[in-house]
């Protein structure tokens, strides 16, 4: 991994983002310590543990597998994300304006929130109220059996991962000002989150 194995973020004003770069290159330790924050919220040092505080938010990269000196994460460990998203290369004009540009780095340190922790909890909380009728919760259910049975899927969806699935829609839902979640939520969201 490049420099630090996990980065801890700090901004004024913004709560801490766990940065997690190149994760597969990680040593399976360091990934199992990822998993313990992401999944207990907390992190262990010289046998000491400290709660993290909330929001807490954790962002990961990771290399191509084919390229040496990678770990493959284990399917438990890739089931914590809530989503996978391949960014690609920017478009010229974008990579042209990133070359000519300031420093990263100063541009990070200029950055101002878009909202506050307080803010990001209490739309955490709205996004829990959004209703999941019973036939969307099978729909669900039987896309995950879908893949499950499909082989064009190396590995099915797990029961978190229609939770997350569930989660990701409902968030959806209320970003589209609605108080239920439609199939169409779940369809937007599916392709990033299995």
């Amino acid at each position: 991994m490049t420099g630090r194995p996990l980065t801890s973020v700090l901004l004024p004003g913004i709560q801490p983002v766990l940065l997690a770069d190149e994760i597969n290159r990680a040593s399976p330790k360091v990934q199992s310590a990822l998993l313990e924050a992401m999944e207990e919220r907390q992190v262990t040092l010289d046998g000491e543990t400290h709660r993290l505080p909330q929001p807490f938010f954790v962002i990961a990269t990771q290399n191509p597998k084919e390229q040496l000196g990678t770990f493959p994460l284990p399917e438990s460990q890739l089931d914590r994300f809530l989503m996978r998203i391949s960014l690609g290369f920017p478009l010229r004009e974008a990579e042209l304006s990133l070359l000519m540009g300031e420093d990263r780095r100063q541009l990070l340190a200029g950055m101002a929130p878009a909202m506050s922790a307080a803010d990001l909890q209490q739309l955490q909380a709205q996004v829990q109220q959004v209703k999941v009728s019973q036939s969307l919760a099978e729909y669900v259910l039987e896309l995950a059996e879908a893949t499950r049975r499909s082989d064009r899927f190396a590995a099915g969806l797990s029961p978190r991962a229609g939770l997350a699935l569930l989660s990701a829609a409902r968030a959806l839902a209320l970003l589209e000002g609605r108080s239920h979640v439609l199939p169409e939520d779940v369809k937007a969201v599916f392709p990033s989150v299995a």
